[in-house]
């Protein structure tokens, strides 16, 4: 009997425990993570609810010297408004609210005269300075109700990859593009009003509380993007643009260990505070959205895996005739000029397209196909922003060997440029193909926080290949690009340039006056930090991607050693 009692005690006792403990749980709840929510409920005393205020998690940029810097957040203040019906004398009433807003005296009158109008709205946005002083001016026939709305502090700045908010084709205030729209999900709280009774509110919620496993919206999500490097960043593509009059340029600035995103950055691009006087058509992320025939840029992945299968080494060398002939079809160098017997490492230095031509017959088509499926190149990168673009690789299904051939210099297929990034990281990570994305963490309410992963990176050459196509790419730029002259002594950088002829829109074959720049590079070469990769579309007054691209890569090469602080990788050489 006694042990039966002290059993009963302890059970007793253990219910009193936990639900003391689930007491606590709540008074933290309600006074720690929605104590900001009842303030401004108390607050309402003076002030009516309102239809626009909402709740919503912030977009942040990575934290720079440790403090989050906001990229889309809420702001708060007031609608002001009129009761007609309750307005005294409506002189005196412009009088008091034109002290503290700018209101057509016209208009005023006009809407005060609406006696059996209940509502007649003067001012949306009113900080919450001006709609207290107007409160306490208490005007009658006056009402303010309380509103957020989302503010975007950066302006234009990475302003398609965090994205906006809208109504879109719904009646519901959602996430529109970028991370918004992504994450709209994981941001979205919902306002859920006051609780009545304490008491009641704990055990009628008890078993959601409890038992529910959803994660608790309303989450800020912080991102990889470093605001100083996506505003330099943003400045490098308009100085380019006021240079080169493309039609579009765009750049990626991405680890390739990680596959964490620095910055994201396209023109024309808009401000989000002010979509109204936006172009609808630079809401869309061509970075993610679009897909392009990258030219040149692909035969170091090419040279990769042929070096990869064993069937070419740098030094391996080939008769070059300045062009060759695969099922009737004819390709040829840039230049149309052939340069004898040359290597492997000449084929990248000058971009020949009949010497990765000849690796491509080395492999075979079933190899090739092989790899390029390997680097991703056929598939989604799952990066989280919406809308991605699906490759337009169909060409490496076919029997014909010219369709491989093209292939491996880059035309005839067509890619993201985050897909391209992704695929050419793969010779700065050692092989491996990382997985691109831009939010690293979310904050959920209550300090709870979630680091976020994605798919681990998966092999796709070996590092010693990898290495030795870097010490070509490193090659590249100390000997061939502007002839050695934009070489750092102190740093070693792999990078190639492409030049890739425009499809015609509405006609077979391309165009032979507009073309495509790309440009891509990694540094340090051999434990790479960042890679750096370029576009544009049709720019003027150059037909090399070496003369438009070069000068703004090693800006940004340096830029990232300064920013970062990164050590030089090797001694300058005696003389320099």
């Amino acid at each position: 009997m006694r042990t039966q009692f002290t059993n009963r005690v302890r059970i007793v006792a253990g219910v009193v425990v936990l639900v003391g403990l689930f007491l606590i749980f709540r008074l933290y709840t309600l006074q720690i993570v929605h104590g900001a929510d009842f303030r401004e409920r108390a607050e309402g005393q003076y002030a009516i609810p309102s239809s626009h205020y909402f709740d919503r998690g912030s977009i942040f940029f990575a934290p720079h010297a440790g403090l989050p810097i906001s990229a889309a957040t809420l702001d708060t203040g007031f609608t002001v408004a009129l009761v007609p019906s309750d307005i005294v004398n409506p002189s005196e009433a412009y009088a008091a609210l034109s002290e503290y807003i700018t209101v057509d005296a016209e208009a005023f009158l006009a809407k005060a005269a609406k006696k059996d109008d209940p509502y007649e709205e003067l001012a949306r946005r009113v900080s919450l300075e001006v709609g207290k002083e107007i409160i306490s001016r208490e005007i009658p026939g006056v009402r303010l109700y309380r509103e957020q709305w989302r503010t975007y502090p950066a302006g234009s700045v990475a302003a398609q990859t965090i994205g906006f908010m809208g109504y879109g084709s719904s009646d519901t205030l959602s996430g529109q593009y970028g991370l918004e729209r992504f994450y709209d999900d994981v941001l979205t709280k919902p306002n859920t009003g006051l609780y009545v009774n304490f008491f009641a509110d704990i055990f009628a919620n008890i078993r959601t509380t409890v038992f529910n496993g959803n994660k608790e919206p309303g989450a800020n999500v912080v991102t990889s993007l470093e605001l100083d490097v996506q505003t330099f960043l943003e400045d490098v593509l308009s100085r380019y643009q006021k240079e080169w009059r493309a039609e579009e340029a765009g750049a990626i600035i991405i680890d390739p260990t990680t596959g964490a995103i620095v910055a994201l950055a396209s023109l024309p691009s808009f401000d989000p505070n002010n979509i109204s006087s936006a172009d609808p058509n630079a809401f869309l992320n061509p970075l993610v959205e679009k897909v392009y025939e990258f030219g040149s840029i692909v035969k170091p992945l090419t040279i990769a895996a042929g070096i990869d299968a064993g069937v070419i080494t740098p030094e391996t060398t080939y008769r070059d005739l300045g062009y060759a002939v695969y099922d009737g079809s004819r390709i040829s160098n840039f230049d149309g000029k052939g340069r004898g017997v040359v290597s492997m490492q000449e084929v990248l230095s000058q971009s020949l397209n009949t010497g990765v031509a000849f690796v491509t017959e080395q492999l075979g088509s079933d190899a090739f196909r092989s790899y390029f499926e390997k680097y991703g190149l056929r598939e989604g990168t799952g990066i989280d922003l919406p809308n991605e673009a699906e490759p337009l690789t169909a060409n490496l299904d076919s029997s014909r060997t010219i369709e491989y051939v093209t292939a491996s210099f880059g035309q005839g297929i067509a890619v993201t440029p985050v897909a391209m990034a992704r695929s050419l990281a793969t010779l700065a990570n050692k092989g491996l193909v990382p997985a691109p994305h831009i939010a690293v963490k979310l904050q959920y309410p209550g300090g709870l926080d979630k680091q976020l992963s994605w798919s681990p990176a998966r092999r796709a050459i070996s590092e010693e290949s990898a290495e030795t196509v870097t010490r070509m790419l490193v090659e590249v730029v100390d000997t061939a690009l502007r002839g050695g002259t934009v070489r750092i002594p102190e740093l070693s950088v792999a990078a190639k340039t492409g030049t890739a002829q425009i499809a015609r829109a509405n006609e077979r074959g391309y165009s032979s006056d507009r073309f495509l720049h790309s440009f891509f590079g990694y540094f340090p070469a051999y434990d790479a930090r960042f890679l750096v990769f370029f576009y544009a579309v049709a720019p003027q007054g150059a037909r090399y991607a070496s003369e438009t691209w070069t000068a703004p890569f090693m800006e940004s090469v340096r830029f990232l050693m300064t920013y970062y602080d990164i050590e030089p990788d090797r001694a300058p050489t005696i003389g320099q």
